[in-house]
């Protein structure tokens, strides 16, 4: 993250993503609650190992996969005689939100080095008439690292934030990857603490994590079994990227901590 104020302090208090992943092709649909120590414009970067399509997210997307997890483990519960209140662990009744952005301005560049990073940006800045380099010596190594492990695609996205925490239309990304994939480092730049929940979406249970270890990552509760149909009424994209497997695994996965903390991304397959 990169403040245009180069006075602001950047804070991500929540992020919230849902990801289906084939094997081959992930879609990501992120949205993040934001705020800033003073006003000021932000460059979000997201790094990805491929050519993204980006288009908006819908929220009520979130809202509705939360509501079916509930469903389906309430009925799990009473099929076996226990109230919920016995022991029986679900996530939060609902996904709640502040008051939300639209105002994104995505841009997606192909990328071979830092340098190239440290010119486009200093190239969007002189669109706003603003002069000086912004960008830190500790966002540059994050970039240099990410370019170092195979990551030549990068999302820029501008907003616009105040003292007051805002939640950030979510955006959709889809792309070829070979592990399902979360980006934790590129948030390191900002400051406190974080709370992610993960909603994951898989034609199977995952069990190898080369990169962030799996002991930093919560399961909130036992994995659902969800229907094509089910999934159909959640995401048409997911349904298409997910079609020809009948029996798909929904969980949540939780991950917190500080963000200065987070030295690696989430990697599973």
């Amino acid at each position: 993250m990169i403040p245009i104020n180069p006075n602001a302090r950047i804070f991500e208090p929540n992020q919230r993503a849902m990801i289906a992943w084939n094997g081959r092709e992930e879609i990501l649909l992120l949205s993040t609650d934001l705020h800033a120590s003073d006003s000021t414009m932000l460059l979000e970067v997201l790094p990805l190992m491929s050519e993204p399509e980006v288009k908006k997210g819908d929220l009520a997307t979130f809202r509705k996969a939360t509501d079916l997890i509930n469903r389906k483990l309430y009925h799990a519960a009473s099929a076996k005689g226990r109230q919920m209140s016995e022991g029986i662990v679900v996530p939060s009744g609902e996904v709640t939100f502040h008051e939300k952005i639209g105002a994104h301005d995505i841009s997606v560049t192909h990328l071979l080095d830092a340098q190239g990073f440290v010119k486009w940006v200093m190239d969007y800045l002189k669109t706003l008439e603003i002069e000086g380099n912004i960008i830190s010596e500790e966002m540059r190594e994050l970039i240099e690292d990410y370019i170092g492990e195979g990551f030549e695609w990068f999302v820029f996205d501008v907003v616009t934030l105040g003292t007051e925490t805002v939640t950030n239309e979510p955006i959709q990304y889809r792309f070829k990857t070979e592990h399902l994939f979360y980006p934790l480092k590129i948030t390191s730049t900002a400051e406190g603490a974080t709370s992610i929940e993960l909603l994951i979406l898989t034609p199977r249970l995952l069990n190898r994590f080369p990169s962030l270890p799996i002991s930093r990552i919560r399961l909130k509760h036992d994995p659902i079994n969800i229907s094509q149909d089910e999934l159909a009424e959640l995401n048409e994209e997911m349904y298409k990227l997910l079609k020809g497997n009948d029996r798909m695994k929904l969980r949540i996965w939780e991950i917190k901590g500080e963000l200065k903390a987070f030295d690696a991304d989430l990697l599973a397959r």
